[in-house]
């Protein structure tokens, strides 16, 4: 009995965690649960708002938003493959590979912001859609659209900065598989969060001609 009191008592006194896993990955599935309370609120907020709203609008033509949303929805699959060909490799200590898989990640998650920043100049310079207004009619669609898709890009943007920061340090033999892993979590949910905004925001509001 004291040896097992003993041994719980070394694994709260540091070394190792008393949950049996990782404090890095502990505290990444942490932020995850809260961020993801946060993209459920505003889920939640645009899907209200658009069945309160009888003559919410539909303006997105299959071409270019569909076309543009579907590759946009196809670079963040494969760049969740890219991120799990990546921890693979770091398990088994092959450090520049796991860097290549990175960079394909990023490679992938930066043509998604290029092509959403694109969709989003198209909405504001030709169809006159802002946060503000848009000539639907529908004020809430600006503001519940770009304020959902921008905090989703924002979330994407900085899983970028981020796996620049680990894929240099595994480079220069620094980190380790858990830290990779850590990285890989957090962008699977960003990856994760986009398969619900997909349907929701874009083929639910195509436009049926």
């Amino acid at each position: 009995m004291s040896s097992q009191t003993s041994a719980a008592t070394a694994m709260w006194e540091g070394g190792r965690s008393p949950f049996a896993t990782n404090s890095k990955k502990f505290g990444m599935w942490l932020f995850i649960i809260s961020d993801a309370l946060t993209f459920s609120v505003m889920l939640f907020a645009y899907t209200y708002s658009r069945v309160a709203n009888p003559n919410w609008p539909t303006p997105f033509h299959f071409n270019p938003s569909i076309i543009f949303s579907s590759i946009m929805t196809m670079c963040l699959l494969s760049s969740s493959l890219t991120m799990v060909m990546a921890v693979h490799a770091m398990n088994h200590g092959n450090r520049k590979a796991t860097g290549g898989w990175i960079l394909a990640t990023m490679a992938f998650g930066a043509a998604f912001v290029g092509l959403h920043l694109t969709e989003w100049m198209n909405l504001i310079n030709h169809e006159h859609v802002t946060a503000q207004s848009n000539p639907w009619g529908v004020p809430l669609f600006g503001a519940t659209f770009f304020g959902l898709t921008g905090l989703h890009m924002t979330h994407v943007v900085i899983g970028l900065i981020y796996l620049a920061i680990v894929c240099q340090a595994v480079l220069r033999g620094k980190f380790k598989a858990e830290d990779v892993e850590v990285s890989g979590l957090y962008w699977h949910f960003v990856d994760l969060v986009w398969m619900f905004i997909f349907p929701l925001v874009y083929l639910m509001s195509t436009k049926i001609v």
